[in-house]
């Protein structure tokens, strides 16, 4: 295929690395709407880690035949001749999708869209998002004929936040098109950076549904573990002692208890959910397994709570500290954390709750949940309960003697912490 020019819309934790690999070899334009991102972006330094700021720097100083170009304006973009699209797609608090991201910037590119351009789409969704709601947009923005005038492809997302194993390149890409055509031509512009490989799927909404299920299958494990969690501590057994007995048989898939959020494997089960209903079939494993899951750090909670009644410790007005607050280990993605739920339910026993979290971003985690955030090194008090949500390495070096009393309850979520330092796990 010619040398493309292309523009990716969304320069968060799947836009930001995806511009930078394509920028090895590629002229790249990223787009945002946010100003303040943007503007951090083009000094070098990227909040979310998964960039570092050499790459990003390096990526940034390249010339006009490769390299990798910000802007907020749409105009920047109007000369690109393929359009990738990474933007948010959340759910409600109703637990509906949101598609209104991948809406306006399927407005925007429509605005600017010529004839033989492509639009790749990587945002999580049901299958026939791509073709039945973005592709309309497109259409009547661009006042041009879907897959005579201009062409779609669908390759879905595979970032890991905090991963710096599998990065984008190192993880194999799914790819699709809207034509054998143009899915060709799709198929290799990724292959061109994906040093993985690709996988060419049969059309658009099998690389919908590959993507969407690949989370909700791993949602329902977690939620099998859990649930076996729970029987396990009712039976006073331990939970990851039974997991790493029925590890030594060959073909069992061992997962581990604990709280599901992200903006992956806590939402897109819901998207697979909404259309089953809307085709008439109620999806009763994958709700299920919601339902379990998003109940994880209410029940945490409450075990805490029980353990510090049967050791006498206080609760009402005593003082509780929650380590971590991010969705997922040493990673600043606040995304969807189900910590909070955890905190919320120890402060409605009118506990005194305190968060510590080396790497989540004390403005951020002020302005989205109104709690002032602690470093490891702000902590000098005592307290009633010690909850460990997510598993930063930089609790191991906690002085755990120093932030208890006689009566303290140490629990531990993520069965981090060495067995002899704590009161209870998952």
């Amino acid at each position: 295929m010619s040398q493309p020019k292309i523009a990716v819309i969304g320069l968060g934790y799947v836009g930001l690395p995806l511009a930078v690999a394509f920028a090895e070899k590629y002229p790249v334009i990223g787009f945002d709407i946010n100003q303040s991102r943007v503007d951090e972006l083009q000094s070098g330094k990227d909040h979310t880690l998964e960039v570092s700021d050499d790459d990003l720097q390096t990526a940034l100083a390249s010339n006009e035949t490769v390299g990798l170009k910000l802007s907020t304006d749409p105009e920047d973009i109007k000369e690109a001749t393929i359009f990738i699209v990474t933007v948010p797609t959340p759910t409600d608090k109703n637990r509906q999708p949101v598609l209104t991201p991948l809406i306006k910037a399927s407005e925007t590119i429509g605005r600017l869209l010529k004839k033989e351009d492509i639009v790749i789409y990587e945002s999580t969704v049901y299958p026939g998002v791509t073709e039945e709601v973005c592709v309309p947009v497109l259409e009547e923005f661009s006042g041009l004929t879907f897959n005579t005038d201009f062409f779609a492809g669908y390759s879905p997302e595979r970032i890991n936040p905090g991963d710096k194993l599998h990065t984008v390149t190192s993880i194999l890409k799914v790819t699709s098109g809207s034509t054998p055509e143009v899915a060709e031509k799709v198929d290799q512009l990724y292959a061109s950076v994906i040093t993985a490989g690709t996988h060419l799927a049969s059309s658009i909404k099998v690389a919908e549904a590959a993507k969407v299920i690949e989370n909700s299958q791993r949602d329902i494990n977690i939620a099998f573990v859990n649930e076996l969690s729970k029987i396990f501590r009712l039976l006073n057994i331990d939970t990851n002692d039974v997991l790493e007995a029925a590890a030594t048989k060959w073909n069992f898939t061992k997962y581990t208890p604990g709280l599901v959020g992200g903006h992956c494997i806590g939402v897109d089960p819901y998207y697979l959910a909404q259309k089953a209903l809307e085709v008439g079939y109620n999806p009763e494993i994958i709700l299920s397994g919601r339902r379990m899951n998003d109940g994880m750090g209410k029940y945490v909670a409450n075990e805490v709570i029980k353990l510090m009644l049967n050791k006498e410790a206080k609760v009402k007005n005593g003082k509780a500290l929650v380590l971590g607050i991010t969705f997922k280990e040493n990673c600043p993605d606040t995304r969807n954390t189900k910590a909070i739920d955890v905190i919320e339910e120890l402060k409605a026993y009118n506990m005194r709750v305190d968060v510590c979290d080396p790497w989540a971003n004390k403005e951020e985690v002020k302005t989205l949940f109104g709690i002032d955030l602690l470093r490891c090194e702000e902590l000098n008090s005592t307290y009633d309960s010690i909850v460990l949500a997510v598993s930063h390495k930089e609790f191991l070096d906690l002085d755990f003697k120093a932030l208890k009393n006689d009566r303290s309850v140490i629990f531990d979520v993520k069965s981090f912490l060495p067995t002899h330092q704590i009161d209870g796990r998952l």
